[in-house]
């Protein structure tokens, strides 16, 4: 049955401008994230939500939310492709200062992706092609360290929730209340948000008061390496300013850090690129794109760092994308 169609009616300038939705004064205006190529909105979509971080949400409105220590923001592409942000006003100072580092504005990620071997390897150009701009974020250290220890054995929105029950039980409020239109699971219409609890504050908290949280096993490492951490200041600092090699081999002591968390850790939170990390995905990839079949991960790590060269996370991070959406076509 057709629609009927409506009456066409005048109306001035003025009456239009008054039905425009009027700016939130509790965020400050969008602005451009000035240093960050365009995007496609794919590709904003791994690089926020693709296994690197745990803490942005997509929203109804093509936005996104999400934030990191103790910074709150929303990102937009625009018509153009230009990503933007706007904060809470009271934040929007302190995220502006911190944008530039968390999107790892100093790295020209093109380049580095145009000297992966894209030209000799007819898979990884396909990767390259889908996600265009791609890029790894540089996410505060001792966070990017809890997130990857709640990452054993479960898939990124049951991470995403994890970390959020942390924030929300055990971290203290970044902001004044605010407004988020339209709400969504993690942070709803004028809710307050909270950033996750730092290691010292995690030592204080036992091991039972954290597996409400959903961390399950993870509880105890995390407790774990919260006392050690809280019994050793600087260790992390330490870490994260020494060599590749020595940085994932004092990772691997603390409890419940292999090779695959310790590299997501350097990869995500120090900007290691030569971090190669294998997970189901990679050894999948690997598999099936490389005929490595029946490699253990150690090895398909070795042959990762050897084949993709000195900027191989990037192209592990590509392959990663790549997978996760396309793998499935195949079948």
């Amino acid at each position: 049955m057709n629609r009927p169609v409506a009456e066409r009616v005048s109306v001035s300038p003025a009456a239009k401008a008054s039905r425009l939705p009027l700016p939130d004064p509790a965020w400050s205006t969008w602005q451009p994230l000035a240093g960050l190529p365009p995007f496609s909105a794919a590709t904003l979509a791994e690089t926020l939500d693709g296994g690197q971080a745990f803490r942005w949400h997509a929203q109804p409105d093509a936005t996104w939310l999400g934030g990191w220590s103790d910074h709150l923001t929303r990102l937009r592409l625009s018509a153009s492709g230009q990503p933007e942000w706007s904060a809470p006003a009271a934040l929007a100072p302190r995220v502006a200062a911190a944008l530039p580092r968390y999107f790892a504005l100093d790295r020209d990620f093109a380049a580095l992706a145009d000297a992966l071997p894209w030209r000799s390897d007819a898979h990884l150009a396909r990767c390259l092609t889908a996600f265009p701009g791609l890029r790894l974020l540089r996410q505060p250290f001792g966070e990017t360290l809890l997130g990857f220890l709640c990452s054993a054995t479960k898939q990124i929105v049951q991470i995403k929730q994890m970390l959020a029950l942390l924030a929300e039980r055990h971290g203290p409020p970044v902001a004044e209340r605010v407004s988020v239109s339209p709400p969504h699971e993690s942070l709803t219409a004028s809710a307050t948000p909270h950033r996750l609890p730092t290691w010292p504050e995690l030592a204080e908290i036992s091991e039972a008061e954290l597996r409400t949280c959903q961390l399950g096993f993870r509880a105890r490492f995390i407790s774990q390496t919260a006392r050690f951490l809280a019994a050793h200041p600087g260790w992390l600092a330490e870490t994260e300013s020494l060599p590749y090699a020595e940085a994932k081999a004092r990772l691997c002591t603390l409890p419940g850090v292999g090779e695959k968390i310790a590299d997501c850790v350097l990869l995500f939170g120090a900007g290691r690129l030569e971090a190669f990390p294998v997970d189901t995905w990679i050894l999948q990839s690997l598999a099936r794109r490389y005929g490595l079949t029946g490699w253990k991960p150690a090895q398909v790590a070795q042959f990762g760092r050897a084949h993709f060269g000195p900027h191989a996370g990037l192209a592990q991070q590509f392959l990663f994308a790549w997978e996760r959406k396309f793998s499935r076509r195949e079948n």
